[in-house]
């Protein structure tokens, strides 16, 4: 894996179009930060890359919302509570809506 900023990206961007036609996976960085990564694909693996990167999002949102819910306490909550949680955001929504009209 090879990092570019995107100032070498604009300038240089013919090496790094070589690099991932070769088969490298880049990394660019904006201010020292990745910003944004190029990967090497074909159109018969397009969908399931795409499927591997938003499932690898989706899953790290999941194990941080479950680490949020036990910091707070909230993973002892029971049913019953849950849904009376849902049953107060959703009466809140309706009265704010009713509200604006």
């Amino acid at each position: 894996m090879d990092f570019v900023t995107v100032r070498e990206l604009r300038a240089e961007s013919g090496k790094v179009w070589q690099k991932v036609e070769a088969g490298e996976e880049i990394v660019v960085t904006r201010n020292g930060k990745p910003f944004a990564l190029l990967v090497p694909t074909a159109p018969t693996e397009l969908e399931d890359k795409l499927r591997a990167l938003r499932w690898a999002r989706f899953d790290r949102l999941i194990s941080e919302q479950h680490k949020r819910s036990v910091e707070h306490g909230l993973d002892k909550m029971t049913m019953e509570e849950i849904d009376a949680e849902v049953a107060m955001a959703r009466r809140e929504r309706r009265e704010r809506h009713a509200g604006g009209r």
